[in-house]
């Protein structure tokens, strides 16, 4: 190694920073009595060089090292009492991870060498563990930004104007036969002609990646793999599987090929709780820097974890330098990484004070005044795993919510329950109840049907069971509440009527969820029928089960892909749903003598709902009308198991009125006769136009 010129260096910012000269490091921990700093070599195999750290000025100790370059690989070895009881958990005997590394070399080993404590002792976690874990942690590597991003910029897509398409980085391309086999399953995969072509066909404006930040999910028969990645190590390095080399650029070329494309590249990302897990897991990073201050402890006793997300430890934002690291994170991936918008995962459990939801919380305080963030898509998983933890509609202005409300009435109505239209009016046009509250707009509801967690849509509509056997946990994980319906046989069938009322509901919920008010998520592989074979928690299935087979597709699922082509194309050529501010009830001055409203709720005679309509039990179609000033449009909603009569209201006489959608392809371009019935076909969705004559 060459010579290195030691100095004290500074304390910001966080990480190691290179300078064309050397590299500064600095590493947060409130309570260590002794940093070191340690080198290896360019594959991390050995160690070289030792530094301790005599610098600490507020929390953060510092050392400047001349003569290191990017590519040079280190990691941290942190003293401090290791007493658990006190929540103290230092191990030096444990290679720690820089919390702000932007690149890792090697690949994690587990063995009981990775935790701090003796995994033989009787004592368990009491114990304390004496094996090296060098040989079997990935290292920190120094990187230096040089990606050359051009002319490339955030595509800004309204979130009015936005249809979200959730993805697995891995499981979308593992298998798809135009993609280079080196980049199956890796970033570059999504930058592929076929993938944008694809995309760009689709119609849809923004990719949501399920987790990418490094998680190690393969873990060599110790632990259950984990696929979706809800596990970070991370919070600034790719994950390394993703990679085809270890370059970090590939992520870049990816962002900056969907952003060629005028796709938005939206994370969905695990700040709540990292792969360390409860007082079991291991020592990698956090606990062995300081575990008192990045994770939340019981007060009671601090050898145990305080914990809101049902995954062993929160993480503790009520800490500042936590908080910083989050913060550094999300302004990163956007100002660095040049990612659009971040879905942030049990996001309650990042807003709580003294253990309560609060919108003064200090991330969501950050969050809104962050200059960088404020032109971000923030989306949030508004619950977490606690009893107080569902606070859909809590979160402030600005930002997106996933709507499960919306999920579950739309599966219940499409099913065929009683005692939905109410809910479900409710949902479709935006939910307000919800949503409509402190100047908040209409998109802030993220609607789905279907999303990486639960049944796929064929699945939906093809069991009443799950069937997660396979997952090793004798089919106990799961939501065991699905609202699905087999349609008369679970599984995969070859009788006719069963494949075509399957059919008719998948087409009817796509057209449901594409015709609503709100931001529209679709979930990857749905619009072809992809199938998880009845397993509603694939989250430790790295195989076909999750991986989309793009050669399997038959004609059924062609046809669906280009019926969901259609939809998202008449929706933006709608016009409707652009609007940024929910229904007010207002009378349309120009039908003023037939109480035309901006948007009004219509039974199947023709008149408007009245109060003792909507607790009809057995009602199971309902329309919805929006005024708009050259064109209004109607939506009607049949799921009754047969074709109903239904009846144009009064105010369509002398306007041209066209059926110009129909999900059963029953009648599709239909003129329609105000003064005429008409047929709603069963289990269907039927967009009706009506503007002034040509």
């Amino acid at each position: 190694m060459k010579e290195i010129k030691v100095s004290a260096g500074r304390a910001y910012p966080l990480g190691a920073t290179y300078d064309g000269k050397g590299v500064n490091f600095a590493l947060f921990s409130a309570n260590a009595e002794k940093v070191e700093l340690c080198l290896f070599n360019a594959t991390g195999t050995k160690e070289e060089k030792r530094f301790c750290i005599n610098e600490n000025d507020n929390n953060v100790w510092h050392i400047y090292l001349e003569g290191i370059k990017p590519e040079q690989v280190y990691g941290y070895r942190v003293y401090g009492p290791y007493k658990p009881e006190e929540g103290k958990r230092f191990n030096p005997n444990k290679l720690l991870l820089d919390p702000y590394a932007k690149k890792l070399i090697g690949r994690l080993i587990w063995h009981k060498a990775l935790f701090g404590y003796d995994v033989d002792s009787a004592q368990k976690d009491l114990s304390f563990s004496t094996l090296d874990s060098a040989p079997y942690v990935p290292k920190s590597v120094v990187v230096a930004d040089t990606f050359d991003w051009g002319r490339d910029k955030h595509p800004q897509i309204p979130f009015e104007q936005s249809v979200i398409y959730e993805m697995h980085v891995r499981g979308y391309t593992m298998l798809h036969p135009k993609v280079p086999t080196r980049n199956r399953g890796k970033f570059l995969g999504l930058t592929a002609d076929c993938v944008t072509s694809y995309l760009d066909w689709l119609g849809v404006t923004a990719v949501e990646l399920l987790p990418v930040f490094a998680f190690f999910g393969e873990k060599d028969g110790m632990y259950i793999d984990n696929f979706w990645g809800y596990e970070t190590l991370s919070y600034f390095i790719p994950e390394a599987k993703y990679m085809v080399g270890n370059d970090i650029d590939e992520f870049k070329r990816m962002v900056k090929t969907l952003h060629e494309h005028n796709k938005e590249v939206i994370l969905d990302v695990v700040y709540n709780h990292t792969i360390e897990g409860n007082q079991m897991g291991p020592t990698l990073c956090y606990r062995g820097i300081d575990n008192e201050s990045y994770y939340t402890l019981q007060a009671e006793n601090k050898r145990f974890y305080f914990d809101t997300t049902g995954c062993g430890a929160s993480f503790n934002l009520q800490n500042p330098y936590v908080l910083t690291l989050v913060m550094d994170s999300l302004r990163y991936w956007h100002d660095v990484m040049h990612v659009d918008g971040f879905r942030l995962d049990l996001a309650t459990s990042l807003s709580r004070v003294r253990g309560k939801f609060t919108q003064d919380s200090g991330f969501l305080l950050a969050a809104r005044q962050d200059p960088s963030l404020r032109s971000c898509k923030m989306i949030a998983e508004p619950w977490d795993a606690t009893m107080d933890g569902y606070q859909i509609g809590a979160f402030p202005q600005g930002w997106a919510e996933w709507n499960d409300r919306y999920r579950d009435v739309v599966r219940r109505f499409w099913r065929g329950d009683e005692k939905q239209v109410g809910e479900f009016a409710s949902r479709i046009s935006g939910s307000s109840d919800v949503f409509g509250y402190a100047n908040r707009d209409i998109w802030s509801s993220i609607n789905f049907i279907t999303s990486h967690d639960g049944f796929s849509l064929t699945d939906l509509v093809s069991y009443n069971e799950k069937h997660n056997m396979v997952n090793g946990e004798r089919n106990r994980d799961g939501n065991d509440c699905n609202w699905s319906w087999n349609s008369g046989q679970e599984g995969k069938s070859d009788d006719a009527e069963v494949r075509r009322n399957r059919l008719l509901r998948k087409k009817a919920m796509l057209a449901t969820l594409l015709m609503s008010f709100g931001t529209p998520m679709l979930v990857s592989g749905d619009e072809f029928g992809n199938t998880q074979f009845g397993n509603n928690n694939p989250y430790c299935q790295d195989n076909v089960m999750t991986w989309l087979v793009w050669e399997a597709i038959d004609k059924e699922g062609h046809d669906l892909t280009a019926f969901v082509r259609k939809l998202i194309m008449l929706r933006k050529k709608m016009g409707i749903f652009k609007r940024m501010k929910f229904f007010d009830g207002r009378l349309v001055e120009k039908f003023a003598r037939f109480k035309v409203k901006d948007m009004m709720w219509i039974k199947n005679d023709g008149n408007e709902f009245e109060t003792a309509d909507w607790y009809l039990e057995n009602r199971r179609s309902i329309a919805s009308f929006v005024y708009q000033e050259n064109c209004s449009y109607m939506l009607i909603c049949n799921a009754n198991a047969v074709a109903e009569e239904w009846h144009l209201p009064a105010f369509c006489k002398n306007l041209a009125v066209e059926a110009v959608f129909d999900s059963s392809a029953q009648i599709n371009g239909k003129k329609l006769n105000p003064g005429e019935a008409f047929s709603v076909p069963a289990w269907s969705v039927v967009v009706v136009e009506i503007k002034k004559p040509e």
